[in-house]
């Protein structure tokens, strides 16, 4: 069982004020130091500290006094920097819910229906020596770049007012927390979708090894498991689902005749596919078979990055459904999403292109166990395997490149020179439209690089884009000024 909630009447208004922030504008004078898109990661005794993280702990418990829900993934270094944050927001006066070991999404869901904020200790997709801290708003979702701003302040500056002996936080174990995140999944699903379905699942060694099992046998699925042992160390593969590192999973699925095979990320806020042949999915053709599947069903808005491949704006058009586009990040999608309900409008779908899908219906987050479940009623419904599914989607050529510079910003802005008589669109960097096919230059907000991609119906104009951009890109290189 959960703990009572510890939401105030008082506290309760203050979540939900929190829920119609904006994030920072592009293009602020101020922006974050120490935060990427999704947390702040680094290499741990070097970048990553226990003195950091009590120090954020210290801050996030200044900003958001009440009661604060804390969890980790299974790094090696997740009880450690989970001691340093629980100890600053309980010297700040912060009550604090132990969650143990569970999935970013899952915390998520917990904060969301029952406490003032949330801190999760993970690194996601980063290799095993990497650690980090998210931090989680009332309403669930990471906090926006507004808040992170002041937090980071907070932290630089180093003024938290420490409570005395008598007004430290307290803290409680809640390890069963889990269960409710399981079962409000499980429940969207009644019927059973799953029965005579056989599923192959890798959690990576992460913390969904204790939920997608779990989620998929109470939908009536055959679940079989590889990497299914937590352990930080990683064994079997990294954290991150590469096609590469799931050569086990695409295994089991053809000894076992399962329907798919589905692998997470470090934290599981991400699902990848396998299909019954063992092939990967790629994630926009995932991305888009969720959004068919959604969108004949409901009809609305579906939120999505610049950096989505057309393929989902074309399956979501021929349902009826609309596209919004917003930066790159899953926060920037979730807010837009909330934005947008707010406004009254009918908001069905969002999600990025990686694997991490939101559903409103469900939290307003990316959530790789949820994004499990639902392949299982996909397949349920079409009664056709996952292979004939993807085929049906409608055909693109992605191309993708990270360049080493420090100059991202500069290269941004002499390519917008270059193509100011093209349709462009400056939601993040430079997104180039011809027809029906586009490319998009941004700089990486966590990495000194800039990143080139090139969506397109075949692959000879995919090319042709791309080393164009990569021409002009390399001359700016060698001759800044000109």
């Amino acid at each position: 069982m959960i703990p009572p909630d510890k939401k105030t009447s008082h506290d309760a208004h203050v979540s939900q004020s929190k829920r119609s922030r904006k994030p920072t504008k592009a293009g602020s004078l101020v922006k974050k130091q120490l935060f990427g898109t999704n947390g702040v990661r680094g290499v741990i005794g070097k970048d990553m500290t226990p003195e950091l993280v009590l120090r954020i702990g210290e801050a996030l418990g200044t900003m958001r006094q009440g009661c604060i829900a804390v969890g980790r993934d299974t790094r090696t270094s997740g009880d450690t920097l989970a001691g340093a944050i629980k100890a600053g927001l309980l010297a700040t006066g912060c009550d604090v819910i132990d969650c143990g070991i569970l999935p970013t999404p899952a915390l998520q869901y917990i904060v969301r229906e029952h406490y003032d904020g949330g801190a999760m200790i993970t690194a996601s997709h980063n290799p095993p020596e990497y650690n980090g801290v998210k931090i989680i708003e009332p309403d669930g979702t990471e906090m926006g770049d507004d808040e992170t701003i002041q937090l980071e302040q907070l932290i630089l500056g180093r003024t938290f007012p420490v409570k005395s002996w008598d007004r430290v936080g307290r803290e409680t174990a809640a390890p069963h927390a889990v269960d409710e995140y399981v079962h409000a999944i499980a429940s969207q699903f009644p019927n059973r979708p799953g029965d005579a379905m056989t599923v192959a699942v890798d959690p990576g060694s992460g913390p969904a090894c204790q939920t997608t099992p779990r989620i998929l046998s109470a939908m009536g699925c055959r679940v079989l498991t590889i990497n299914g042992i937590m352990d930080g160390t990683f064994p079997g593969r990294l954290p991150e689902p590469s096609p590469d590192g799931l050569s086990g999973l695409s295994a089991l699925v053809i000894a076992s005749g399962a329907a798919f095979g589905v692998a997470h990320d470090g934290d599981a806020d991400r699902a990848v596919f396998v299909d019954e042949t063992g092939q990967f999915v790629e994630e926009n053709q995932e991305f888009a078979l969720v959004a068919q599947y959604i969108c004949q069903r409901s009809k609305g808005i579906l939120v999505t990055p610049v950096s989505t491949s057309q393929m989902v704006e074309m399956v979501a058009n021929k349902a009826g459904c609309d596209v919004v586009y917003t930066p790159v990040g899953s926060i920037y999608v979730a807010r837009k999403m909330r934005e947008l309900i707010a406004a009254k409008k009918t908001v069905v779908f969002g999600g990025e292109g990686n694997g991490g899908l939101i559903f409103p219906d469900h939290q307003f987050c990316r959530d790789g166990g949820m994004t499990a479940a639902m392949m299982v009623a996909i397949l349920a419904s079409a009664q056709k395997p996952l292979s004939s599914l993807v085929r049906g989607l409608p055909r693109r050529i992605m191309k993708k490149e990270k360049i080493s510079t420090q100059n991202g910003s500069h290269i941004i802005r002499q390519l917008s020179k270059k193509y100011s008589h093209e349709q462009v669109d400056r939601t993040d960097g430079l997104k180039i439209r011809r027809g029906n096919t586009w490319a998009l230059v941004r700089a990486s907000g966590t990495e000194p690089l800039i990143r080139i991609m090139v969506d397109a119906e075949d692959i000879t104009q995919a090319d042709e884009f791309f080393r164009e951009l990569k021409g002009h890109v390399a001359s700016i290189l060698t001759h800044p000024d000109k």
